[in-house]
């Protein structure tokens, strides 16, 4: 499932990038590459379509983002003993209390 969203997410943003490079700040954009405002969709109702999509892209995103935060959290179990690492330490054997057989002096032979 956290895959799906991943992918979806990486979808919504490349639109949104094409979207956004499709405008002009100057309002021109794509809008200006027609000559004609007697087009279907005229000057203004492109401008309206791109700034649109560009409210709806955004907010998908948004919310595609809570969706992965939320899935990521609940499929973990959150331990309230400590990290991880602590537990590490804790249960570590420590090198000195391990008994290593005394030398034995040799015991000289006649």
């Amino acid at each position: 499932m956290y895959s799906v969203i991943t992918v979806l997410m990486i979808i919504v943003c490349i639109f949104l990038v094409l979207v956004v490079l499709v405008q002009n700040s100057k309002g021109g954009g794509l809008a200006a590459n027609f000559s004609s405002s007697n087009q279907i969709l005229g000057v203004r109702k492109t401008a309206d379509f791109l700034e649109k999509a560009t409210w709806t892209l955004a907010s998908a995103l948004v919310v595609l983002c809570i969706f992965a935060a939320i899935y990521t959290t609940s499929g973990r179990e959150i331990e309230s003993d400590g990290s991880i690492i602590e537990k590490q330490v804790e249960n570590a054997v420590d090198p000195n209390a391990i008994g290593f057989p005394a030398a034995q002096p040799e015991q000289p032979t006649e």
